[in-house]
């Protein structure tokens, strides 16, 4: 018996498997959903408010996603740096000063995001 033939054999039951455990997910799907969160200031005297309201969220969230790609960038730059050291391209004083310029940019980026939270 083929190695595909063995695992075209095994595959069957746990299809029908399957097949019985979708059928009896509808009567569990809306069991107990949570209920929407309120944004973070309040949800407001009108609808405008409460938009607003849910847009600051979204800005908070996209400050936050800047705050990770940048440091996802300078991570990817010191760790660039470091094999640059093992081949003999740059010096440990590189890193050094890639890891102080990052932390630096790090810390300022932080900062306008806390600033720009007070603009909204």
């Amino acid at each position: 018996m083929s190695l595909s033939r063995l695992f075209h054999c095994a595959r069957r039951p746990l299809t029908r498997f399957a097949t019985l455990a979708l059928a009896a997910l509808p009567a569990s799907v809306l069991a107990a959903l949570p209920q929407q969160q309120a944004p973070t200031r309040g949800e407001g005297s009108n609808w405008l408010q409460t938009m607003q309201n849910y847009i600051y969220d979204g800005a908070m969230l996209i400050g936050v996603g800047l705050c990770a790609f940048a440091l996802f960038i300078v991570g990817r730059h010191s760790i660039g740096i470091y094999h640059d050291i093992h081949l003999g391209k740059a010096k440990w004083a590189d890193l050094g000063g890639t890891v102080a310029v990052g932390v630096t940019l790090l810390g300022a980026i932080v900062f306008l995001v806390t600033q720009a939270t007070k603009i909204f």
